[in-house]
């Protein structure tokens, strides 16, 4: 009977512990979101809370390549000024 209990035990918690830890993440991303509102009111504080409460986790910025990089520092040349500058900067490590 013990045995059983246990058994029981360690199902019901193994079924429920995720949804626990989403509650907590709800409820995590619910306290910021209050936080943000702060000094809004009616229809505005309604209208932040659910785009807040609704908006996905940002994703890691990745990061800029080489080419994109040295086309931004070459931006303002031209002919063969930007060819030479490109292919340096090409040539250069992060």
């Amino acid at each position: 009977m013990n045995r059983f209990l246990v058994a029981l035990a360690a199902g019901v918690f193994a079924v429920t512990a995720p949804t626990v830890w989403a509650a907590n993440s709800q409820q995590d991303k619910m306290k910021a979101c209050n936080a943000k509102a702060e000094g809004k009111k009616g229809d505005e504080r309604k209208a932040f809370m659910s785009d807040c409460l609704s908006a996905k986790p940002a994703e890691a910025a990745k990061p800029e390549s080489r080419m994109s990089i040295c086309n931004k520092q070459t931006a303002g040349l031209k002919g063969d000024e930007r060819s030479k500058a490109q292919s340096e900067c090409m040539k250069k490590k992060s």
